[in-house]
């Protein structure tokens, strides 16, 4: 397969004389071709490798500019009337898909329903490997005039289930209005994935004509919103054809335009167009424009109600655009479903793209979330794989089993819990009436549906699937690289997190009518003890924060104790309380009425007072560790006995909570990464992570409590039909048939236009959209809510604060209230930490047992 480039050519009567295929022939990417179609499909690749190299040689004498390839493109083609390219931008209004130079044409409504098959562009044509079927050379394009759950039930079907293919893998990508970089970096991430699932020649499963068995659905969250470029790039691929869509059918709203095609040809996040001299093999691609922003539930409605019962997948992966899949990683994925029949969900590693040599490290932001998510994917994720139950399968990387989350014949079923969340965001932007039949707890809970998701899925009445985390599996992300992106994002997810939690909890009685047998339900009960413990930590996290800084740097004031002498300890001590207590009344002013992208300045200020206080903790605890060994040795007689000297040391009360603390935390986190052998993250993000740990807990903690009232989804109050792309009424029907008058492209050559302003579109930098961003209005019940919550939540953490540190308390040598809860703190800590650890190295002894 050649890569398909662009080329200056003053030969206006050759079409084709600007489109050559190299003869270099690449040996070793041979096996990756499909084998349908074997002697066309030879052919052709002969045939356009051939030439390949005379255009490259050529191009690299001459290479033209983009506006140079313009005017030569422009001068290709001539019709009878004024070519598409040489009329003014303006005129062809590209953005909103309207092309100008128009035919209309009688056609036959297939099932009442719009579909169109639209030739491809004659250069995208002669560049395919294989192109001997409508598949390859036609574009099917559907307007979906229902909701999805009507999708097959109105007469609509896919090109999978035309021709009768059995679908293994069904991969979603969800987006709203990423730009062409983040969409190329998941798609090409994807095409070489399935290239991969092609290569297993000894795959029963997979093999040359693997392609067939996969099927990838691209859900645009708006056609207004959707980045022009991406457009620019599904076009240059084949996907995607402006001028053909339409508003309305029938004198029905158009709810989705849904476009067909397999495609031969990738483009990288660098813009160069890959095809399968490179590896690349055809993929059958689905595009769905919605025709409405109603947000990624919706588009995963789509993708599960309407697309899923006609393509009757096995596996559907989710991904997020913007997600880069490793190589291999959806097979990796697949495998866990093949081999084990009670598998209903899987979930990768989520990495951060740290950049070329690791350079976003130096941002201690993406350094600190970097030593999160890799301590999760350590402890956290194979801990819940071993009992089965993962908290939190991620939307941007995870796979599920379609039959386990199909609803039962009543209707009920995990979809139909993961569908509540659409419904009730509506209910709040509704009328008053139905705000407070809604209830925000349910709307913040369903900020983390995948998380009702999970929970549905293992609590499945009379069934037994389970949750597993596969280690081999993975997927590179970019995080937030500055605070305010950073603060907003974490809101979601805090507030869905603690939501979801106490549902999971209050309806955990439902795992015992599941399917699963008594020893898988204990460990079920166990987790659901451990999650308890991990709520009530949450709840009480800041209040707990406070209470360790106050004793631990108080410590330093007892006369004994004060490294610094003359009472300085005592002092800085008082300085540091103060100053603990303004930076928090500070964060809950700017929380409750500013948004973080307008108060930047005093979080960044609040963000550096907390690391500079983690600073001066690091360094007490130090101290207090060094002066606990100190007062042993004067209190004990020491030998020459290490192992003696060890028991002597840690006979003191304050020291020896104060190194198993430490132990259990930092100890397990060095520990459990070198057995999983991923250390880097210890020598580059430990750091960081530790500095900006009050600000994680503070900060975080505090915005996400005080906007539990912003639940705002979807757009509100948008009814209107949109009629840019014209509207399709029935002009006559005979013998049951509607038939139709549709405007579309006056003939190939304005389709070929359109695909070389696609492809020289690809080299345009994009302006950038600093939008404002503006604020919705909300309703005083959900302020009221708001304001319940974070008063019940300050109250319990400020009596726990009062309650303990109003005690008489010197340091941690000395017995007191104080000393007693921060032990009862520390060993809860501890035992915690070692359970984590347990089932890290659970899980990594399971998969040397398993593997094979």
């Amino acid at each position: 397969m050649p890569s398909i480039k662009k080329q200056e050519n003053s030969n206006a009567g050759g079409w084709f004389s600007s489109w050559f295929f190299s003869n270099t022939a690449n040996e070793d990417q041979d096996d990756m071709l499909p084998s349908t179609s074997a002697a066309a499909g030879e052919t052709n690749y002969a045939r356009n490798q051939q030439t390949l190299s005379s255009l490259r040689s050529q191009k690299s004498a001459n290479k033209p500019t983009t506006a140079q390839n313009r005017n030569s493109a422009a001068t290709l083609v001539r019709t009878d009337t004024e070519s598409y390219l040489d009329a003014p931008k303006s005129s062809r209004d590209q953005a909103n898909g309207v092309l100008r130079r128009k035919v209309t044409r009688r056609l036959q409504l297939t099932n009442n329903n719009l579909v169109i098959d639209c030739p491809i562009p004659d250069r995208l044509l002669g560049a395919l490997t294989f192109n001997d079927h409508d598949e390859f050379s036609q574009l099917r394009y559907t307007a979906a005039t229902c909701e999805p759950d009507e999708f097959e039930s109105r007469g609509f079907t896919l090109r999978p289930k035309i021709y009768n293919r059995e679908t293994e893998l069904f991969i979603v990508m969800t987006m709203y209005n990423e730009d062409e970089i983040l969409f190329t970096r998941t798609m090409h991430g994807v095409m070489k994935n399935i290239a991969h699932l092609c290569s297993l020649k000894k795959s029963t499963m997979w093999g040359p004509d693997g392609w067939k068995k996969v099927v990838v659905c691209i859900v645009a969250d708006g056609r207004q919103v959707v980045n022009k470029k991406v457009l620019d790039v599904l076009a240059s691929m084949g996907v995607y054809q402006a001028g053909i869509a339409k508003n309305v059918v029938d004198d029905k709203p158009v709810k989705a335009h849904i476009y067909e095609y397999t495609t031969q040809i990738s483009i990288d996040s660098d813009m160069n167009i890959k095809g399968s001299d490179k590896g690349i093999v055809p993929v059958q691609i689905m595009f769905c424009l919605k025709e409405k922003n109603a947000k990624k539930i919706n588009s995963h409605r789509w993708f599960f109600n309407a697309f899923g019962p006609i393509i009757k997948p096995n596996v559907c992966i989710l991904l997020d655009v913007g997600t880069r899949p490793g190589n291999s990683s959806i097979y990796q994925l697949w495998k866990v479903f093949d081999r084990n029949p009670l598998i209903g969900g899987a979930c990768g590693e989520i990495r951060a793209m740290l950049g070329t040599a690791c350079c976003q490290l130096l941002n201690p932001l993406v350094a600190a979330q970097n030593f999160e998510y890799k301590m999760s994917n350590i402890l956290d994720k194979p801990l819940e794989s071993v009992f089965g139950y993962i908290s939190v399968l991620p939307g941007a990387f995870s796979a599920y089993r379609y039959a386990a989350l199909k609803n039962d014949v009543n209707g009920h079923g995990p979809l139909e819990k993961y569908f509540i969340g659409e419904d009730l965001h509506s209910n709040l932007q509704g009328s008053s009436q139905s705000i407070k039949n809604t209830g925000l707890f349910e709307a913040n809970m369903y900020l983390a549906e995948d998380r009702i998701l999970c929970f549905e899925l293992v609590a499945k009445k009379d069934e037994r699937w389970l949750l597993q985390y596969v280690g081999s599996a993975f997927g590179e992300t970019d995080v937030p690289s500055q605070l305010p992106e950073f603060i907003s994002q974490r809101r979601r997810w805090l507030n869905g997190s603690f939501f979801a939690g106490v549902y999971g909890l209050i309806h955990f009685r439902k795992i015992w009518n599941s399917g699963h047998g008594f020893n898988r339900t204990l460990l079920l009960m166990i987790e659901g003890i451990y999650n308890v413990i991990s709520l009530v930590f949450s709840w009480f996290s800041v209040g707990n924060f406070y209470i360790a800084f106050y004793f631990i740097t108080k410590s330093l004031s007892a006369s004994n104790v004060d490294p610094f002498g003359n009472g300085w300890g005592s002092r800085i001590f008082d300085f540091c309380k103060y100053a603990y207590a303004f930076l928090l009344f500070v964060i809950f002013i700017c929380s409750m009425g500013n948004r973080p992208q307008g108060s930047k300045f005093l979080f960044m200020a609040c963000l550096v007072g907390f690391a500079i206080i983690m600073c001066y903790m690091l360094f007490c605890s130090s101290w207090l560790i060094y002066k606990g060994i100190q007062l042993a040795a004067e209190k004990y007689d020491w030998t020459y006995d290490t192992t003696t000297n060890f028991q002597i040391a840690m006979s003191d009360p304050g020291l020896r909570n104060m190194v198993i603390s430490l132990s259990s935390t930092y100890g397990i986190y060095l520990v459990s990464s070198c057995l999983h052998r991923q250390p880097f993250h210890m020598m580059t993000s430990f750091l960081p992570y530790l500095l900006l740990l009050p600000g994680y807990i503070n900060i975080l903690n505090i915005y996400a409590f005080c906007n539990t009232h912003d639940v705002s989804w979807g757009t509100k109050g948008d009814n209107s039909v949109a009629k840019d792309l014209g509207v399709v009424k029935v002009s006559e029907k005979e013998k049951g048939v509607k038939t139709v008058e549709i405007e579309l492209p006056a003939d190939q050559h304005d389709i070929n236009c359109q695909y070389d302003e696609a492809l020289f579109a690809l080299d345009e930098k994009p302006s950038k959209d600093t939008g404002s961003g503006g604020s919705l209005t909300k309703d005083d019940y959900y302020r009221s809510f708001r304001t319940h919550l974070v008063l019940a939540w300050i109250a319990c953490n400020a009596l726990l604060v009062v309650f303990i540190t109003t005690s008489d308390y010197e340091s941690i040598f000395n017995a007191s209230v104080g000393t007693t809860y921060m032990s009862i703190m520390l060993w809860v800590n501890c035992g915690l930490g070692i359970f984590r650890f347990l089932g890290s190295i659970m899980f990594l002894l399971l998969g040397i047992f398993t593997s094979g």
